[in-house]
């Protein structure tokens, strides 16, 4: 088996995953998108630039940055579903394309996570499983919010599922991916 298959079929999954949700989000009223909820940050707004903002952390230092604290300067970088949307889709195409050109061994390098005062080192495999941790953690939160909106939320829990292939296409062709493209070649 390929041992990098399940983090690119992951890194495919959140990228989905922040596709479906923020598509939902873009039907929201923006003083639904902005309203006061109940979760660990206030708004669905609050919740996903989160996401983001702790995605555009981890993404940098596995690609060799330093961007570090940095990247938390702005806590809502985007304002707006759409400018959302497009935000969180650049970043995950940067972790789909690093891990699809990483090599198994490159799960056991070395990543330098810049904290600033000090400088974490961690194997790329267990920075990974961190990270598709915290996407689905705070997902969930934004999904119980949009549950409290007048959009109804998406299902986000069924792209492993081969038996629902025919009703990602559509999703996957948005967003330039096919099953082979997730899977590899069948067989």
């Amino acid at each position: 088996m390929d041992a990098l298959l399940p983090y690119r079929a992951m890194a495919h999954n959140n990228a989905w995953a922040n596709h479906r949700l923020l598509s939902a989000c873009l039907a929201l009223a923006p003083e639904e998108f902005t309203r006061r909820r109940t979760g660990f940050f206030p708004s669905l707004r609050a919740t996903l630039n989160h996401i983001l903002v702790i995605d555009h952390f981890y993404v940098d230092a596995m690609e060799g940055g330093r961007l570090g604290p940095a990247a938390w300067s702005d806590p809502e970088p985007c304002t707006t579903p759409a400018a959302l949307q497009a935000a969180q889709a650049a970043v995950d195409k940067r972790l789909i394309a690093l891990l699809r050109g990483m090599e198994a061994a490159g799960l056991e390098r070395i990543v330098a996570v810049h904290r600033g005062e000090r400088v974490q080192h961690e194997r790329m495999d267990r920075l990974l499983l961190h990270l598709f941790q915290h996407q689905i953690h705070h997902r969930g939160q934004a999904h119980a919010m949009l549950s409290g909106s007048p959009v109804a939320p998406p299902q986000l829990d069924e792209f492993f599922a081969a038996g629902e292939a025919p009703l990602r296409a559509g999703e996957f062709a948005e967003l330039g991916w096919t099953e082979e493209t997730v899977w590899g070649r069948p067989g």
